[in-house]
């Protein structure tokens, strides 16, 4: 899980929301209004809606590429019931809340770290090379 993490608010834009993650090096960003959760977005979703005709990403506010319905989970859930869920519904994160205050993000890329510390062997580097774009 990711503490403490960066929020942004339904309307700052969506450049402004993808600044940040390209900043942060993050891919979903938990949308609060005040303390109040209303909704995730992610770098897929910016994407998106930043590839239409016409759609302006210095004009957009973020409420307007937002997943209204986010998946919350309290801070003690289990590991393994978080994960299933995640893959059963398809989902890249899931918001961590305490009561009513976002206290994490727990993203795919958390999932596929908990499971390198269970599984032996290497745990940097094994001879993957990511592809470069040529």
């Amino acid at each position: 899980m990711t503490p403490a993490p960066v929020t942004v608010k339904p309307r700052q834009t969506l450049a402004e929301a993808h600044a940040v993650m390209r900043a942060r090096r993050i891919h979903h960003l938990p949308v609060v209004d005040g303390e109040k959760l209303v909704g995730i977005v992610s770098q897929r979703d910016l994407m998106i809606i930043e590839s239409l005709p016409g759609v302006d990403a210095a004009e957009v506010p973020v409420e307007d590429a937002m997943t209204k319905d986010v998946f919350v989970v309290a801070p003690g859930a289990s590991l393994a019931a978080i994960a299933s869920d995640m893959a059963d519904r398809r989902l890249g994160s899931a918001v961590v809340m305490d009561k009513e205050r976002v206290v994490g993000v727990f993203t795919v890329t958390d999932a596929c770290r908990a499971l390198a510390r269970l599984l032996p062997g290497p745990r940097r580097r094994a001879g993957v090379r990511r592809r470069s774009g040529r």
